[in-house]
C-alpha cells in the first residue's frame, strides 16, 4: 500500500475534502477494475466521463476520488480531491506509486507522424546487440529486456507506462526507447515522466481527425521537446520544415539531422537494391538491410542516438549493419514465381508516396506494381482522396479496399478514396471491399518478377468492423494466396 498523500505529491490540488493521510491500495481510472481501498481518479474521455462512475467506484471498495469537478453530494469518510486536469493528476499519480522509475533508466521518446516504430524498435535492437539491458514501448509491442508483452496502443495510459518502467527497474533495465503519439502528449499520459532526450522524425498529414488543425498536431508535438529538462538532448530532423521549431524553446541540448541540410550528422544513400542500401553517415560507409530514402533518415537518427548516448562509432556502424526490418514495414516476400509481395503499415498519405517512390525507384523497368490500399473508419477523413491519388498515380494498378472500416461503412471510405483519382487515372483501380479478395485478386492479376503492396495495416493481426475484431494478417494471407499460384 502508498501513501494517498505521496501519490499526490506535485499534482496541483484545487480542493480536498476529507483527509489524505490514509493508506491506499492502488489508483484505477477504470471504474470496473476498482478494488477495496483503491483511489479512483475519474477521468473525462471521448466517449466516457469517469465522473458518472465516482460512485460505482466507492461502492466497489475506492476510499479516495480523484476528479475535476466535485460531486453535489458526498459520501462520509472517502476523501475527494479536485484537480484542474484529471489526466495530468493521473499521470503524476502514476509515477509517484511506482516510485518514479523513468528517473532510474535512460528514457529516449521518439515522436513523428512516420519513422517511430522502426526508430524505437531499432534502438532496442541496437542496444540489446551491444549488451545493454534494454526496454521498449511500442505500437507493435513492449519489450521489458527479453520479455515481451502485447500493447494496442502507440502511446499506453499513464498507469500502464509507469508499471512497466517499474518492472524495467527491477530486472536492471539501463535504456528505454518508447513512442510519443500526439494523442499521448495531448492527454498528459507522459507527464512527470523524465526523459534522457527526444527525436523528432517528420510531420505530415495524419491525426486531424482529433487534432482539428495541422497547426495543432504540430505544437502537441513540440511540447515534448519544451519539457525535456536541461540535461536531456532534442534530436531533430532539419530536413522537415518543422524540425528546427522543436528546438525553438527547449532547454535541452539540441542535435540536427538530415539528407539534403547542413547538420550535425548526415546521410548520403550511395546505393539502393532490394535487399539493402549503402549509406555514407558522417563519412563512414554502412550496409543497412533497409531499404529506402525514409529508411535511410531512420538509420542516421539512429546512428546519432547511439552517438549522444556515449556508444563507440565504428561499434554503432557495425550494430546498424546487422539490424532486421521491423515487422510490417517494408516487410516483403518473393515468391517461387519471382512475384514480391510487400506488406507497409504506410496509412498516410506521406508514407504511401514514400514506400511506393521506393519500390519505383527498384523497378528494373517491366514489372508492374499492383497496390492494395484502404483507409480506416472513424479517422482522419480529408487524407483519404489524397491516399487514393496517391496510390493510383505511382501504381500500374491500384485496388481499394477495407482497411479498420470501425463504425464506418466501407464501401463509404473507398468512395471518398476513389473521389481523388484523377480522370487519367481511373482505368487503373478496381474498388474490392473484401480486403481478403482484394489481397487474392491482386496475386492474380500479378506476373512473374512484378511487385504487389499491400498498405495500411502493417503489423497488425486483426481487423475492425463495428466493434469487432477478427484475425486478419495481410502478410500470413498474401503468402498463401502465393502459394496457391504455385502448385
Amino acid at each position: 500500500m502508498k501513501s494517498l498523500r505521496d501519490i499526490l505529491y506535485g499534482v496541483g490540488l484545487t480542493a480536498v475534502t476529507g483527509t489524505t493521510n490514509m493508506m491506499v491500495n492502488s489508483v484505477c481510472f477504470d471504474s470496473r477494475k476498482v478494488g477495496l481501498d483503491d483511489v479512483f481518479v475519474a477521468i473525462k474521455g471521448n466517449l466516457t466521463d469517469g465522473h458518472q462512475f465516482m460512485d460505482k467506484a466507492i461502492k466497489q471498495g475506492a476510499k479516495a476520488i480523484v476528479c475535476e469537478k466535485m460531486p453535489e453530494s458526498m459520501v462520509n469518510g472517502v476523501t475527494y480531491v479536485e484537480v484542474s486536469n484529471g489526466n495530468a493528476a493521473l499521470a503524476i499519480m502514476a509515477s509517484n506509486y511506482y516510485d518514479n522509475p523513468s528517473k532510474n533508466l535512460k528514457l529516449v521518446g521518439v515522436t513523428g507522424t512516420n519513422g517511430k516504430t522502426t526508430i524505437s524498435s531499432l534502438l532496442y535492437q541496437l542496444f540489446k546487440k551491444a549488451g545493454y539491458k534494454v526496454g521498449l514501448i511500442s505500437t507493435i509491442k513492449i519489450m521489458v529486456d527479453n520479455t515481451a508483452y502485447p500493447t494496442s496502443l502507440t502511446t499506453p495510459d499513464a498507469l500502464t507506462i509507469n508499471h512497466y518502467l517499474d518492472l524495467m527497474n527491477k530486472v536492471g533495465v539501463e535504456f528505454c526507447f518508447m513512442e510519443v503519439s500526439s494523442h499521448g502528449i495531448h492527454q498528459k499520459r507522459t507527464q512527470g515522466l523524465v526523459f534522457e532526450g527526444a527525436i523528432f522524425t517528420n510531420l505530415t498529414h495524419d491525426h486531424l481527425d482529433y487534432h482539428k488543425s495541422f497547426a495543432e498536431y504540430r505544437d502537441t508535438k513540440k511540447i515534448l521537446f519544451d519539457e525535456l529538462p536541461k540535461k536531456a538532448f532534442a534530436l531533430t530532423n532539419i530536413d522537415d520544415k518543422n524540425g528546427l521549431l522543436m528546438l525553438q524553446n527547449t532547454k535541452a541540448r539540441k542535435y540536427t539531422y538530415a539528407l539534403r541540410s547542413y547538420a550535425d550528422y548526415r546521410c548520403q544513400i550511395l546505393e539502393n537494391q532490394f535487399d539493402g542500401q549503402l549509406l555514407k553517415i558522417n563519412d563512414n560507409e554502412v550496409w543497412s538491410k533497409l531499404i529506402g530514402h525514409f529508411n535511410a533518415y531512420n538509420m542516421l537518427a539512429i546512428y546519432a542516438t547511439a552517438a549522444i548516448l556515449g556508444l563507440e562509432r565504428f561499434e554503432t556502424l557495425r550494430l546498424l549493419s546487422e539490424l532486421e526490418n521491423v515487422e510490417g514495414r517494408f516487410q516483403y516476400y518473393i515468391s517461387k514465381e519471382k512475384i514480391t509481395a510487400i506488406v507497409d503499415y504506410a496509412h498516410t498519405p506521406d508514407a504511401l508516396k514514400n514506400v511506393l517512390e521506393t519500390i519505383n525507384t527498384l523497378r528494373t523497368g517491366n514489372e508492374s506494381v499492383i497496390t492494395v490500399v484502404g483507409c480506416g473508419g472513424d479517422r482522419d477523413r480529408s487524407k483519404r482522396p489524397v491516399m487514393g491519388h496517391i496510390a493510383s498515380e505511382l501504381s500500374n494498378k491500384a485496388i481499394f479496399t477495407s482497411d479498420n472500416p470501425r463504425s464506418e461503412p466501407p464501401n463509404a471510405i473507398i468512395e471518398e478514396m476513389e473521389s481523388g483519382v484523377e480522370p487519367q487515372n481511373t482505368r487503373k483501380i478496381l474498388s474490392i471491399e473484401n480486403r481478403k479478395q482484394a489481397i487474392k485478386t491482386a496475386c492474380q492479376l500479378a506476373e512473374a518478377n512484378d511487385i504487389i503492396l499491400v498498405a495500411g495495416k502493417g503489423h497488425e493481426t486483426y481487423q475492425e468492423t463495428k466493434g469487432n475484431r477478427v484475425a486478419f494478417d495481410d502478410f500470413k494471407i498474401i503468402k498463401e494466396f502465393l502459394a496457391e499460384l504455385n502448385k
